[in-house]
């Protein structure tokens, strides 16, 4: 069941992240995430009562240490979708599996060694999936009052962010599955009412001027808000139920679909290395199952 709900989280992850990305290249990344977490606030606040879980605290400091680098991760990713091209940023991010992998084994998980080979395999799939791009950057438009980004900064802007993103959605997945042990809809909830507040701040005091989206984005705003809260509850509980460091890789699997996505409504051209990189996970997804 573990790895059902981890598989879940990365279709849900996947679909959500191109959705998100699409929408910042014409709404800023931060109104984007505003929006969607705010949204995703009403619906838990809604669970956690129902539930009976708001006594709960013991998750609340968890919940707003995972959305700080929750909402870091996100920001950056959709900041570096804006400026870049999925290929590029989609599988640098998902480097960031690497980090609550780590945890899982510093406290204790031991999967089998065809897991522990499955991991690894998963990992490379995902990477050679989502098609890193070697070939020349793209302008970057500039805002009002900016001068034009050149092609070396447009090539390693998306890059540094899409790093920052790894590191956010490495800790965040951690936190989140720290946090789960005490209570999965309490840490959710937090998470969603920390960064909605925070995204606010910034819209007021930092980038006042920043686009915000209009009524006719609500649609999308709603799929985007509900697939990230499902894909973060799938991921959570299934970090209560299996090993941490094989719910992590298999939640990892969300650049491949963003891609898949990209490939099938962007016109993305899918590479051979990206064919060979979706066989590779499942190669790695199988063995991570057989154990």
């Amino acid at each position: 069941m573990a790895a059902l709900l981890a598989l879940l989280a990365s279709l849900l992850w996947g679909t959500g992240d191109f959705l998100g990305g699409r929408l910042s290249r014409t709404v800023h990344p931060v109104a984007v995430v505003r929006a969607t977490q705010g949204i995703a606030a009403v619906g838990l606040v809604v669970v956690v009562v129902a539930t009976g879980e708001t006594g709960r605290t013991g998750a609340v400091a968890w919940g707003v240490a995972a959305a700080v680098f929750g909402s870091l991760g996100v920001g950056s990713f959709y900041a570096a979708l804006a400026s870049g091209t999925m290929g590029v940023v989609a599988p640098i991010a998902a480097t960031g599996v690497v980090i609550p992998v780590a945890v899982g084994l510093a406290g204790g998980d031991s999967p089998f060694a065809i897991q522990l080979a499955g991991i690894a395999v998963t990992v490379v799939g995902v990477v050679l999936a989502s098609g890193p791009e070697r070939g020349r950057g793209r302008a970057v438009p500039a805002g009002p009052g900016e001068p034009s980004a050149t092609p070396t900064v447009a090539r390693r802007r998306p890059l540094l962010l899409a790093g920052v993103a790894a590191v956010g959605f490495g800790t965040g997945a951690a936190l989140v599955a720290e946090g789960s042990q005490s209570s999965v809809a309490m840490t959710l909830l937090v998470m969603r009412v920390t960064t909605t507040v925070a995204c606010t701040a910034l819209l007021l005091i930092v980038v006042r001027r920043a686009a915000r989206p209009g009524r006719r984005d609500l649609p999308v705003l709603s799929v985007v808000a509900v697939t990230d809260a499902g894909a973060n509850g799938a991921y959570a509980v299934a970090t209560t139920l299996g090993q941490l460091s094989v719910s992590a890789v298999l939640a990892s699997l969300y650049p491949a679909i963003t891609a898949l996505l990209a490939w099938r409504f962007l016109h993305e051209r899918l590479r051979r290395v990206q064919v060979v990189g979706v066989v590779t996970t499942l190669l790695g997804v199988a063995m991570i199952a057989a154990g």
